[in-house]
């Protein structure tokens, strides 16, 4: 008990032990002593006095002493006491010992500020805290990191900020946090978009935070960034029919051309041609080249995979690019009488990215547009800016999408649907190049359509707005005229390059398959053999072993002669006894390289 100006007037076992002072030790005294010094200086101690005689009671927690000098946590309740005329006359103090609670609760918030600690260090991770409603109240170093923003510029704003606007049209940040309070957790992965405007591969997961009363006190949200991840999930899903495909291309394709280039070097030999065929030979030549290169840039795709595209970033004027993509369409789209329209500002459009590889992009989807849709058809190619990115948007009126094909149509291989792909030819690698292509300028490609035979339109994002190597020369003639084996199951392509060989004065036996060309040989050897590997019954790998059994086989200076041109493929000729390994269709360099190297030239 304390009078009506705080001195102690009773004193219990209870406050003994609690504060150490025997009842003659503290009786009489002012109850202020129990107080650290900068509250007594505050006149503190006073101050609850007056407050408990206004309201009748006050009560607090804080800081009070032991007679020992060390201080305890305290609950502190004092009531104003009075007579039955309302007179104060004097207080009762309760007071207990809280500190056992006091020491759990700082370990509590120690252990709360290591962990918020940890979680702001955190750097291969974005993790933040979320309202109820979905506004950003935390920000660690990694959400900084991943997504560009510093927490100045993204706390008190709603975490939708993060979503394309395909995903904000379709509710996706609303529904995200609908399925996380249903399941208590939702989880995906998707497009995110920086604060630069490039997008990236994100691994999402979102809890809610209760209270100890099942109060929704907000949400945690955890980002992920995997796109180095899903890059090299689509190179193993595609690998195995990736490697097969440029097989098959680099074989397929390279054949046909390989009598195509004989047959134009033996009219570039032809010492002199009427002017009729010099020109026609110089079409025939301009033409091979262009489909050299052609089969050259297919293979871009197996380039993507691996990361050795070539890739070459400036600052450049995209009108340049969509006037190069219209001139080298422009043919096509008049043959068959399309329509095409152009909506692009006035003003110059910048744009950091490769000229090359975005006249490609836009190429494909205007050839696109063109071969899908029926003849007089229209098409409209439409660039507009918003901030930072640049879209463009090709939509015709043709063939059209089923959903599933809209899903489908970017997967290496894939034609859409069948039916539409029946009509026109392709491999099914330009929508897969294209999308992989505004990848790597930090954009998205995607496609829609209403269904099929109600057109298709194909929208891409960009950030950041703003031949044949033959040389003919001189033909040095031979000195002597040694005897060269060609062996090739496409007869064209071995009666071509006997020519060839021919009129650079060798002798040349031709054979069209294994079992003839060693019959061939058993008559008489020849110092140089060119055998082609992908023969039936008898490959040019078992010829060779036949050829170098013979009596004189060994001295045989052999070339494989294939279409298949991996760096593995010439590894292998060359291990199982080929001097040199050549690579359809031939070039008349690497020929006449060989031929001096077998001492057949002079």
């Amino acid at each position: 008990m304390l009078d009506t100006e705080g001195v102690v007037v009773s004193w219990n076992i209870g406050a003994q032990r609690m504060k150490q002072y025997r009842p003659e030790e503290i009786i009489g005294r002012h109850f202020s002593m129990f107080y650290l010094p900068e509250a007594v200086a505050a006149q503190w101690p006073a101050e609850e006095l007056v407050r408990a005689a206004r309201d009748g009671r006050f009560e607090e927690e804080g800081w009070r002493l032991r007679k020992d000098g060390t201080r305890f946590w305290a609950s502190v309740v004092i009531t104003a006491l009075r007579d039955e005329n309302g007179t104060l006359t004097g207080y009762g103090k309760v007071t207990r010992d809280l500190s056992e609670r006091r020491i759990a609760e700082e370990a509590v918030r120690e252990s709360e500020q290591r962990f918020r600690l940890l979680v702001e260090s955190v750097r291969d991770y974005a993790i933040f805290m979320l309202s109820p409603e979905g506004i950003i109240e935390s920000w660690n170093s990694g959400a900084q990191l991943i997504k560009g923003y510093s927490a100045a510029q993204v706390i008190g704003k709603h975490f939708s900020l993060f979503y394309r606007p395909e995903d904000l049209s379709a509710g996706l940040p609303a529904a995200e946090l609908k399925t996380a309070l249903a399941i208590g957790r939702a989880e995906e992965e998707g497009w995110r978009v920086r604060r630069d405007g490039t997008v990236f591969w994100a691994n999402v997961v979102i809890a809610p935070v209760y209270d100890a009363t099942r109060r929704l006190r907000g949400f945690a949200k955890v980002t992920r960034d995997m796109s180095e991840r899903r890059r090299l999930h689509e190179l193993e899903k595609s690998s195995k029919r990736m490697s097969e495909f440029l097989a098959m291309l680099a074989h397929e394709l390279r054949n046909p051309l390989a009598p195509i280039r004989n047959a134009v070097t033996i009219l570039q030999l032809e010492p002199s041609p009427s002017p009729l065929v010099r020109s026609s030979r110089d079409m025939i030549d301009r033409q091979l080249s262009h489909m050299t290169r052609l089969v050259d840039d297919l293979l871009d795709v197996g380039r993507l995979t691996t990361g050795k595209i070539r890739f070459v970033a400036e600052q450049l004027s995209y009108a340049q690019v969509v006037a190069r993509s219209i001139e080298a369409v422009r043919p096509l789209l008049d043959a068959r009488r399309h329509h095409l329209k152009l909506d692009m500002p006035d003003n110059g459009l910048w744009v950091q990215g490769d000229a090359t590889r975005l006249a490609q992009v836009l190429q494909n989807l205007l050839t696109n547009a063109a071969k899908f849709t029926p003849e007089g058809g229209r098409i409209e190619l439409k660039v507009w800016q918003d901030g930072t990115q640049l879209y463009t948007s090709v939509q015709d009126n043709g063939a059209g999408l089923s959903p599933q094909a809209t899903q489908q149509i970017f997967e290496l291989f894939s034609q859409g649907d069948a039916q539409t792909a029946a009509r026109e030819s392709g491999l099914g690698i330009g929508l897969t190049l294209a999308r992989s292509l505004v990848e790597m300028h930090g954009g998205t490609l995607s496609a829609a359509s209403d269904g099929p035979g109600l057109g298709s339109t194909f929208s891409f994002f960009l950030p950041n707005a703003g031949t044949s190597s033959f040389h003919r020369g001189e033909v040095t003639h031979v000195a002597c005229a040694p005897l060269v084996l060609v062996v090739d199951d496409n007869r064209d392509a071995a009666n071509s390059l006997a020519e060839i060989l021919r009129l650079m004065d060798y002798q040349v036996k031709v054979a069209y398959d294994g079992l003839s060309a060693l019959e061939l040989a058993r008559g008489h050897m020849p110092q140089v053999a060119v055998l082609d590997i992908g023969m039936p019954t008898m490959n040019g790998y078992e010829v060779l072993d036949a050829l170098r059994a013979m009596p004189g086989g060994p001295s045989i200076m052999a070339a494989a002669l294939t279409g298949f041109g991996t760096d593995e493929d010439k590894s292998r000729a060359i291990a199982a006894g080929f001097d040199v390994h050549l690579t359809k269709p031939l070039d008349f360099a690497e020929l006449q390289e060989f031929l001096k190297s077998a001492g057949a030239l002079t």
